[in-house]
């Protein structure tokens, strides 16, 4: 093992069953128009006693009320989730809506199995820390039932001597969905690389102005007649279009909520069985603005994807799928800077190897070159990036990660070349990092696994999930492992 000394934090963040969102609960869904036993529910709910529905709404708030603010507005979104299957929906009274509404709604516990796999970055407000603190923001990946990932945040400090605390989260809550506006030329260059367009999608994109919405789109997709083609192929182009589209919204959160409370939960049919391993990375633009980016792995049950994510204030995402043929596997990191005017960014191209992509569009990944193989027997089978490169003056630090015998994952680091990253000059021989005794046990046995690092005052921070069940904190004196990788 290399001389390198690493203190472990004693902050463990572990998963808690008692932060719930509220999510949409319709068994049985059939499809649109269709859903016999929801039908039936609701027929059994709209023919209840007047005194026994008022009576059954008022316990149910009593129950729920002190869990959820507005929690009229959570009953109301379920109720419209099946508004459509009620005749005579115009006619029902508010309150038993709110009644329909709440037996279509559940709790679920985001992180109640485990949270894990966390990223860090500065924060960009560092307004009354104590000096030689620094105020950070942690991603997390929260697993629930069903091993369904969301995105949670934490604030904390670092402070002069590496100690790190994190503040208690909130309760909480979900933010609002927007549709964005839509760059023509984007849009039609991702339907050509899923090899989509034909002669109806063209159809489609020539009503489109170069800037358009999603109701933009749904007129021009309505506009598809029967002379166009088969309802078959019209209903395909549809689904596929409508698909791309969705994938790429934004959310907003209240001004007044916490960073703790704000869940990044799966809102596009790209992730609807999980966001995952969010990658941080506070960019700087050459004018010294800030922008933070995250690459994720989007999961549908059957197919991954990698997404980008963009905020200023972490009050405000936006949320866009990658392009091209380089943006294919899990691990995309975007290094913090442009090099040579470029965005350049890590990615494990092949499954098994660390690739440096180059782009001149953030969201578009044509090209990328190998820059390291498993090659030493804690990575063998494969390796890749453990987040965001970190500029230092003998390089790019990258920690990285490697699976070895009986797949234990271990934590390691290479260094880049500062102007020519596609270029490695140091290596670490043994891992930095292997999983602890007490680390062993958990959701995926014999797991250290880190989205992001960062530098603070000569040491480095690793934010790390142990066997994928909790997040923990190590540091490292940047000048020891930068001698062992030189």
């Amino acid at each position: 093992m290399p001389t390198i000394p690493v203190s472990r934090s004693h902050v463990r963040l572990a998963n808690d069953p008692a932060r719930v969102i509220t999510k949409p609960y319709v068994p049985d869904d059939d499809g649109p128009g269709s859903n016999p036993r929801a039908e039936r529910l609701i027929s059994r709910i709209l023919t209840l006693p007047p005194d026994e529905a008022a009576n059954t709404l008022a316990e149910i708030r009593k129950s729920f009320g002190q869990r959820h603010a507005e929690l009229d507005e959570v009953f109301m979104s379920g109720f419209w989730a099946v508004a459509h299957l009620i005749p005579d929906v115009a006619d029902i009274p508010d309150e038993i809506r709110r009644l329909v509404g709440s037996y279509f709604m559940h709790e679920y516990s985001i992180g109640g199995a485990a949270l894990t796999n966390p990223s860090i970055v500065p924060d960009l407000d560092q307004s009354g820390v104590p000096d030689g603190s620094l105020r950070i923001i942690v991603s997390l990946r929260a697993v629930g039932e069903g091993h369904l990932s969301s995105i949670e945040f934490r604030s904390g400090l670092v402070d002069q001597n590496g100690t790190i605390e994190i503040a208690p989260p909130a309760p909480p809550i979900t933010g609002h969905r927007q549709s964005p506006i839509f760059d023509k030329a984007t849009f039609t260059t991702k339907l050509t690389e899923m090899n989509i367009v034909n002669d109806l999608v063209g159809r489609v994109l020539v009503q489109l102005e170069d800037r358009f919405t999603m109701a933009d789109l749904d007129a021009a997709l309505g506009n598809l007649g029967a002379h166009e083609g088969s309802s078959t192929a019209i209903h395909h182009v549809t689904q596929i279009v409508h698909w791309l589209a969705s994938s790429n919204y934004e959310l907003s959160f209240p001004p007044h909520s916490e960073l703790s409370q704000r869940v990044l939960f799966p809102n596009g049919p790209t992730e609807s069985r999980g966001m995952e391993d969010a990658r941080l990375v506070r960019f700087v633009e050459p004018d010294g603005s800030v922008i933070y980016y995250a690459t994720y792995t989007a999961y549908d049950g059957f197919h991954i994807l990698p997404q980008l994510i963009e905020t200023t204030d972490f009050l405000h995402f936006r949320i866009a799928t990658l392009n091209g043929p380089a943006a294919v596997n899990k691990g995309i990191a975007i290094f913090p800077r442009r090099i040579d005017g470029r965005y350049a960014a890590l990615a494990r191209c092949d499954g098994e190897s660390n690739y440096v992509m180059m782009s001149d569009h953030v969201r578009f990944w044509y090209d990328a070159e190998q820059i390291q193989i498993p090659a030493r027997p804690w990575e063998l089978m494969q390796i890749g990036n453990s987040g965001a490169p970190i500029e230092t003056d003998a390089g790019w630090l990258v920690v990285t990660h490697g699976v070895g015998p009986m797949r234990q994952y271990a934590l390691g680091a290479i260094l880049l070349d500062i102007d020519d990253p596609r270029r490695v000059i140091g290596h670490l021989r043994e891992p930095l990092l292997v999983p602890h005794e007490c680390e062993r046990v958990g959701y995926v046995p014999n797991v250290v696994y880190s989205c992001g690092s960062l530098i603070h005052r000569k040491r480095l921070v690793i934010a790390y999930g142990a066997s994928d069940t909790s997040t923990t904190f190590a540091t490292i004196p940047v000048e020891a492992l930068l001698a062992e990788l030189t």
